[in-house]
């Protein structure tokens, strides 16, 4: 899934494999946009650019979800578009439920709170105190730790079977055994990373301070509460009314998504709901209803790497927005709040290469009169073989992270450090895109015409790889 994970951060769909290593590399960078002076528009315009663009992205990145834009808790447009099953011909409407990935954790790091102001536990207790055959090495780790990405504990997502085990139900406490002996990565507090283990262990916790499944838990305490009816920890067995189907980029099309047994991602990234129920979430973090606004304070002040406790906190079009996403194979998703606007959007997807943080920052920039591209439509041409082969060899994108170029029958191949290949399609002779993902290579040459790197654009950023074989 993207990890699990978005917003920049790791997660757990390998097929997405760019979005995985930009996060990584780039997370300070997610939200960080020029901005230009707004100009004033009326909620019609809105929804009418919207809507202009929204059937662009389906057209240029085969986009099918729903879409909500809000202002002061009143959407703006709130829309479905192609289908939430395409052998029944169900449409994506606002009522229909996707899995929502790592902006499950938001839901997980608000039960810890809830659960500290009943006096159960203390984000600053060891988390050994909750966790049953706890190894040494863990006993400095705070539950705070886990909440802000900063334990050191290796990601189970990481791991090079990962996807070969994702099919398998798994009980959350069997899952900790695959990385309980593991050595830390760093000292607890040293520095963040992205951590899907993290927020998996706080499930456990969240069970064992409540004397509650995790599932009962944010029932009981979250949804409920707010009537967020329509959402809940999704299940392999359960019929689930208005439950999208989740697809992925294969070609030009889709095809069913990699099957994965939802006891696997637990509290780092099993949750699902709708457009309109995320409205109701968005609502509440207005409010004191669930917990006081000092607890509210604490889960949106950032940390290390502009995290908090399930959030991101930055600025976009110098505005403090506070934003999350996830990805888990068939889905994408993403959130986005700006307080002081009391402006909201959210994204969700069954298309598992959607663009879904992408959407949301052009969404914005659509409410604020900032600058926006149209997505555009892309077309292939052919390009002689002789051409392609001057561009094989290895690119370094990071100090451990390389880019290798193939051509292999007159197809120009991708395959990143760890990662699948994928097919290069060309729009020029030396610009290239993928369809598994939005991403583009361009390939830079010198004076005389030798290839000496590529530059990878992806979610607004150009990043140069030098060749370096």
């Amino acid at each position: 899934m993207k990890r699990f994970g978005k917003h920049g951060e790791p997660r757990l769909n390998r097929s997405v494999f760019l979005l995985l290593v930009l996060c990584l590399l780039f997370s300070n960078n997610a939200f960080a946009q020029a901005s230009a002076p707004a100009t004033q528009t009326t909620p019609q315009q809105i929804a009418a650019k919207v809507d202009e663009y929204m059937q662009a992205v389906v057209r240029a990145n085969n986009f099918t979800g729903s879409i909500l834009v809000a202002r002061n808790g009143q959407p703006i447009i709130s829309k479905g578009y192609r289908m939430a099953n395409f052998e029944t011909g169900t449409p994506n409407t606002p009522q229909t439920k996707f899995r929502l990935g790592s902006v499950t954790k938001q839901f997980t790091a608000m039960a810890v709170m809830m659960l500290q102001e009943q006096g159960k536990l203390s984000v600053n207790d060891s988390i050994c105190k909750y966790l049953a055959d706890c190894p040494a090495l863990w006993q400095p780790i705070t539950i705070r730790n886990l909440l802000t990405h900063t334990s050191g504990i290796p990601s189970y997502t990481d791991f090079p079977n990962f996807m070969q085990t994702i099919g398998t139900r798994t009980a959350p406490s069997a899952l900790v055994e695959t990385f309980r002996n593991k050595p830390l990565e760093f000292a607890p507090g040293e520095k963040y990373k992205y951590n899907n283990s993290g927020y998996h262990l706080l499930g456990l916790v969240i069970e064992r301070a409540s004397g509650k499944s995790y599932a009962d838990f944010l029932q009981e305490n979250i949804f409920a509460p707010l009537a967020m009816r329509d959402t809940g920890y999704d299940s392999n067995q359960a019929i689930i009314k208005n439950r999208a189907s989740g697809y992925a980029q294969q070609g030009d099309g889709l095809a069913n998504a990699l099957y994965i047994d939802m006891s696997i991602p637990f509290s780092a990234g099993a949750l699902y709901s709708t457009t309109e129920d995320m409205l109701r979430w968005d609502a509440a973090l207005y409010t004191t209803k669930l917990v006081s606004q000092k607890s509210l304070d604490e889960i949106f002040t950032p940390f290390k790497n502009d995290y908090g406790y399930g959030w991101v906190i930055k600025k976009q079009f110098n505005r403090k927005v506070i934003a999350h996403g996830g990805s888990i194979p068939g889905f994408e998703s993403f959130i986005a709040r700006f307080p002081d606007d009391r402006v909201t959007l959210i994204v969700l997807s069954n298309n598992e290469n959607a663009p879904s943080e992408k959407i949301g920052r052009d969404l914005s920039a659509i409410v604020f009169g900032e600058e926006y591209k149209i997505p555009q439509e892309r077309t292939t041409i052919a390009v002689d073989p002789k051409i392609l082969d001057t561009y094989v060899g290895q690119y370094q994108l990071a100090p451990t992270f390389i880019i290798t170029i193939t051509n292999e029958n007159g197809k120009l191949m991708l395959q990143a450090t760890g990662q699948p290949k994928f097919e290069l399609f060309a729009q020029s002779e030396t610009e290239f895109f993928l369809k598994a993902v939005d991403a583009q290579v361009t390939f830079v040459k010198d004076g005389s015409g030798r290839v000496t790197q590529l530059i990878l654009h992806q979610g607004g950023r150009d990043v140069p790889a030098p060749k370096i074989k």
